[in-house]
């Protein structure tokens, strides 16, 4: 896992702007989300019905409004506005939405070919 803030990202004008933190030259797929409050991500959807999800990538969610916190291997980190957290691959991890003030979530992953 790595965490940091939006603004202490470089300057880029090519390519994704964390091209220089994560592999893959572009971003290859993802989405903008509006969780409900306390929603809690991929709750049971792992093999079998088990509580379990990750990936064989990195995942990189930036909150762009609000808050959540991040499960990730049972421990929780807390996300704020502003906030940018690289989950790695293997770890798996839920995102759980603020009650009193549900955060909105870019997610993606990226990858060495753009998407078709």
């Amino acid at each position: 896992m790595k965490q940091f803030r939006l603004h202490s990202i470089t300057d880029i004008h090519e390519g994704h702007f964390l091209k220089d933190r994560i592999p893959g030259k572009y971003i290859s797929r993802g989405a903008l989300m509006w969780g409900k409050p306390g929603q809690r991500t991929h709750t049971n959807d792992g093999p079998d019905g088990k509580d379990y999800h990750v990936h064989d990538d990195e995942e990189i969610f930036v909150v762009l409004q609000g808050k959540g916190i991040m499960e990730l291997e049972g421990d929780e980190y807390p996300l704020f506005t502003g906030d940018v957290m690289i989950v790695e691959p293997g770890e798996d991890h839920h995102l759980v939405i603020d009650e009193q003030d549900p955060c909105v979530i870019v997610w993606f992953h990226a990858s060495d070919t753009r998407p078709a």
